[in-house]
């Protein structure tokens, strides 16, 4: 937002000097981003006017023109603008004035004395624009000082507002803001009705109330629409960032400068009644002001007429019903539109116009009544015309509601830790426009209807807090009154997986949780997912189902930076629609691509595999503490796994999640160069813990057998270590895997597997009893779950 620091002091008493606004509005919230100073410097510059103007002799774009300042002999000027022309008032900077970096003086141009130099805006620094002359109004008084004729010296004060002080998008806004924060009383003038001097309206009807609440209009007749913007008005859109561009536009746009309030103005001409507010048809089109052709969805707020859409509400009217010089009736709008009808839509059609930048943030929905009278006046005062009767439309309902908020004299003192005088709380509120009532424990108050981010108590406490001065809160640190809730001894900490995964040589990412809905159906992911009703952008318009996905994208553009070998991890939600409501699943994911190990001269280099990827998620199954039983990998995953090389973890009956290499097709689509290895598990099941129990260490020695079985190559070796178990539930400690083997020399179909038998028992030394009886009890259970033999039983080949 752009104000003029002279206009603010009109509408308000401001105390104090410039930087000491600037920072008083900063220290407010309403962040001053950049002051620039306009006509500082300008004492030698005039009105002036060309009363001749000839071809230079020798230069085809330059004239000798004859140029009075209204006292002694007209100067002589050399002029290159393509608008000096006879009649034309401009700036004339006389010899030795300085204009920006240059001390005018007097010189020789081809020849021809030039005495002094006529002034673009942008020479004068009050403007970008250098096409020509400043061309001032007919009524200029000629020898005037340029400054004095245009309010000069002046500051353009830029601030940065946050989306819920929408309230401060207009020069009244700022202005109430200001008193209050220097205690002082505003000017702000009061809005006149203007008196009906035709009985003509257009009918109007608001189809869609809960979108449009409120819809006020007026039809004014005999409009000169060719007319020109007084100086001021032309000055003040000029100093807010706005082009001057014709008396009912520049009115329109005064208003919404003015008081917040966007407006459109229609050639009533080109109107066929009733106006009608409505939503788009699927598909339907609009040219807009700017010529820009656009297909609207059902989900658009449009003004229509009885054939055809005329305008997008709350963004840009149409081009077809635009005012030109030619018009002479003229239908104004002023309406109030629900934030969320307007949200986002312009931003989906690659626009963004100031209308669309209020009415997505609100607007104040007692002001169109009072926009339509201002803009009626001005426009009466400067093209003529008159005005019929203002037509409203209203639900009440379906208007924004102000609710009283209760404000706790101990709750404020609480949250600002300093006593604030109960008169000076209601001196704060009331000068912010609320109605404030005296209670028990405090107040009651109701907010002013422009303040829509005023909903419960805090944001009163804010209020109190930045017009009382947060220099005047004293700093002090809070005290650690409530204490962090420690983590249960039965659940792991986020924190200890993550440092795990760390401690393997992983590098945490933090990723969007919004991704592009194109990317998830690559995935075969988008199942459920969850859309935003207003995205960012394209690429951020659904909530991620998996963590996956965007870890992947991290990890390629790592890939495309010259990192051979990437380990990515990172914990987050992913989100799934729900019967009622979305879901969040907490989950932890990783990636890995290129060699196993970093290079090295003692390792020898090769890719990354399933197992190495298996063995980073079994460190952190072992965080839980559970025996290898509990855990279990299952071959077979999602499609956008490895048919081959996956697996599904499982908890008992409950999925932890799943691991494996990513589908050739899926690396395809993806663009992937590498076989990348990935694994997702679900937080809630992995981080349960077992609780340590003490227990008597054995005194007796352990014994170690070893058996070789032979087993179809489709048994698993975790279904094989489960058998054995089983079949020693009390006296087996641990499985030791030491060597797989296949061959034709030992069949087709089959495989072996070498594993040592760790035994133990409490009581007593085991003897090689023992020990083979539990070593026949393994082999018999694998011989009837299995079909499996000992390696070199039954003729079986030794390899």
């Amino acid at each position: 937002m752009k104000l003029s620091e002279n206009w603010l002091r009109e509408l308000v008493d401001v105390p104090v000097g410039r930087s000491e606004l600037a920072h008083k509005l900063t220290m407010s919230g309403l962040e001053v981003e950049d002051i620039s100073v306009l006509g500082e410097g300008l004492d030698g510059v005039f009105v002036a006017e060309i009363v001749a103007a000839e071809k230079h002799p020798d230069a085809d774009k330059l004239r000798v023109c004859k140029v009075s300042i209204g006292r002694g002999e007209p100067l002589q000027i050399v002029c290159g603008a393509p608008n000096a022309r006879v009649g034309l008032k401009a700036p004339l900077a006389t010899v030795g004035t300085r204009v920006g970096e240059i001390t005018i003086k007097a010189a020789k141009l081809r020849g021809v004395e030039s005495n002094g130099m006529l002034c673009s805006a942008r020479e004068l620094g009050l403007d970008s624009d250098a096409d020509g002359l400043l061309e001032l109004p007919d009524n200029a008084p000629v020898g005037m000082a340029l400054a004095g004729f245009l309010g000069l010296p002046d500051a353009i004060i830029e601030i940065g507002l946050t989306p819920n002080r929408s309230d401060c998008l207009g020069m009244h806004g700022v202005a109430r803001e200001v008193a209050a924060e220097f205690g002082t009383h505003g000017r702000i003038p009061a809005t006149l009705a203007q008196a009906d001097t035709h009985a003509d309206s257009l009918d109007v009807i608001v189809q869609v109330p809960q979108d449009c609440p409120r819809y006020c209009a007026r039809l004014l007749r005999g409009v000169n629409a060719g007319a020109r913007s007084p100086q001021w008005l032309k000055e003040r859109l000029r100093r807010a960032g706005i082009r001057s561009i014709s008396a009912v536009v520049d009115v329109t746009a005064y208003v919404m400068i003015e008081t917040g309030q966007p407006m459109h103005a229609y050639d009533a001409a080109t109107l066929h009644a009733p106006v009608v507010v409505r939503r788009a048809g699927k598909g339907e089109q609009l040219t807009l002001l700017d010529e820009r052709s656009v297909t609207l969805g059902e989900d658009f707020l449009v003004i229509a007429d009885q054939e055809r859409a005329v305008g997008l509400a709350g963004i840009m009217g149409g081009h077809a019903t635009r005012v030109t010089d030619a018009s002479v009736d003229v239908f104004l709008e002023a309406a109030h539109f629900a934030p969320a009808a307007i949200s986002g839509r312009a931003r989906r059609l690659g626009m963004h116009t100031d209308a669309s930048h209020r009415f997505e943030r609100g607007v104040d929905a007692e002001l169109p009544r009072q926009a339509i009278e201002r803009a009626t006046g001005l426009l009466i005062a400067i093209a003529g015309g008159s005005a019929g009767p203002v037509v409203e439309q209203v639900s009440t309902p379906h208007l924004p509601q102000r609710m009283a908020v209760s404000l706790r004299r101990a709750r404020l003192q609480r949250i600002l830790g300093v006593v604030v005088d109960d008169v000076e709380v209601v001196r704060i509120l009331e000068s912010l426009g609320m109605q404030v009532s005296t209670t028990a424990t405090g107040w009651s108050v109701v907010p002013p209807s422009a303040r829509f981010d005023l909903a419960i108590e805090e944001d009163l406490i804010e209020e109190v807090a930045r017009i009382h001065g947060y220099d005047r809160i004293p700093v002090q640190a809070p005290r650690g009154e409530i204490a962090p809730a420690a983590i249960p001894e039965n659940r792991i900490a986020l924190a200890a997986l993550r440092q795990q995964l760390a401690a393997r040589g992983y590098s945490e990412a933090i990723c969007y949780a919004f991704v592009e809905a194109g990317l998830l159906q690559t995935w075969g992911l988008d199942d459920a997912s969850v859309a935003l009703a207003n995205p960012l952008s394209a690429e951020l318009a659904v909530m991620r189902t998996s963590l996956l996905p965007g870890l992947v994208s991290a990890l390629e553009g790592n890939r495309k930076r010259q990192q051979s070998r990437v380990r990515l991890f990172e914990s987050g939600r992913s989100y799934h629609m729900g019967p009622d409501a979305p879901i969040e699943v907490e989950r932890l994911a990783g990636v890995a691509v290129g060699d196993a190990v970093s290079e090295q001269w003692s390792v020898p280099r090769r890719p990354i595999d399933f197992f190495d990827l298996k063995g980073d998620v079994e460190s952190l199954l072992q965080l839980a503490g559970a025996g290898a039983a509990e855990f279990r990998f299952e071959a077979g995953a999602p499609g956008w796994l490895h048919p081959g090389r996956s697996a599904t973890i499982w908890r008992g009956s409950e999925r932890v999640g799943y691991l494996g290499a990513l589908n050739p097709r899926l690396q395809k689509a993806l663009d992937l160069d590498a076989d990348v290895c990935v694994f997702e598990l679900e937080v809630a099941v992995l981080n349960r813990r077992l609780v340590p129990q003490a227990a008597k260490l054995s005194r007796f020695p352990s014994v170690r057998r070893d058996i070789s079985i032979v087993v179809a190559d489709d048994v698993s070796y975790a279904d094989v270590e489960a058998t054995i178990r089983r079949a020693i539930p009390e006296r087996l400690i641990e499985i030791v895997l030491f060597d797989r083997f296949a061959g034709p020399n030992l069949g087709i179909g089959v495989k072996s597997l070498a594993m040592g038998l760790i035994l133990q028992d409490g009581s007593r030394t085991l003897t090689d009893q023992d020990a083979d009886d539990c070593v026949n009890l393994a082999v018999s259970a694998l011989a009837i779950g299995y079909k499996a033999k000992l390696r070199g039983q039954d003729g079986a080949d030794e390899g």
